[in-house]
């Protein structure tokens, strides 16, 4: 008999927005979705909608790339009613000195081995965001910041304090939901979701340098009473990106 989890949670990287089309560091910026994330947020929509998920509350971040994505998940599900918590500890990491610019332009400036390990070490952080910075009063202004109570807008992130800021977040105001029977939905960033996914699996911090998620493509866990994972990181797809995507994952031997 094949053992599942007793709880469900879904999660969702938005679509793929206007910066990273044109392949610039986004982090904080405050970018909405392209054409073909607007299409990867229904195709997200319409999965969970073939799967016959309905939800009981949806977290996401403060950031409008993410909020679009939920929305039309929403409008798919025929849920337009979803209670949804928007909070900054789901926003995406924050890339300091290097938001607003070519990935390509900063490897050709600091080297592509340098921008790397920025990108992908676990706690190395790029250089900070100063007030000089051309879109630090757009951020730090950004009145969907403003209005939340206790929020810090760091000068810069690695994953690991990403994790440090997402995690409260977690351990307090999600998982009392999901314990208590809640079908909880997660639609937030692709460094935020590494670092749950990081924390839920117990992945290293060498291996979760290897993972990353693709945009537009919900995935689940089956959790246990001790919210330990009994099924890990099952996407409702079965693309091939997916199957790359998760190569790392599936060879991870702690799982049981």
């Amino acid at each position: 008999m094949v053992q599942r989890g007793k709880f469900k949670v879904v999660f969702v990287r938005h679509g793929e927005s206007e910066w990273t089309k044109h392949n610039l560091f986004c982090g904080w910026y405050d970018a909405p979705l392209s054409n073909k994330g607007l299409e990867e947020a229904v195709s997200s929509g319409k999965a969970l909608r073939d799967a016959g998920l309905e939800f009981d509350v949806a977290f996401t971040s403060l950031l409008t790339r993410a909020n679009q994505t939920l929305d039309i998940i929403k409008t798919e599900i025929d849920q337009l009613d979803l209670p949804v918590v928007e909070h900054w500890r789901l926003n995406e990491r924050h890339y300091g000195d290097l938001t607003g610019y070519n990935k390509e332009e900063m490897a050709e400036k600091y080297g592509l081995e340098q921008v790397q390990i920025w990108r992908r070490k676990f706690d190395v952080l790029p250089p900070p965001m100063k007030e000089t910075h051309k879109y630090y009063t757009s951020i730090v202004e950004n009145p969907k910041f403003k209005s939340q109570p206790n929020i810090f807008i760091p000068e810069v992130e690695s994953l690991e304090t990403t994790m440090v800021r997402t995690l409260p977040l977690w351990n307090e105001t999600i998982v009392p939901d999901i314990l208590s029977g809640k079908r909880v939905l997660i639609v937030t960033h692709g460094t935020t979701l590494r670092g749950l996914v990081k924390h839920i699996d117990g992945i290293s911090n060498e291996d979760i340098m290897k993972l990353n998620l693709p945009t537009g493509m919900p995935f689940y866990y089956e959790l246990d009473e001790n919210l330990k994972p009994v099924v890990s990181m099952k996407f409702f797809s079965n693309r091939e990106a997916v199957e790359k995507a998760m190569a790392l994952v599936a060879s991870i031997s702690h799982r049981n």
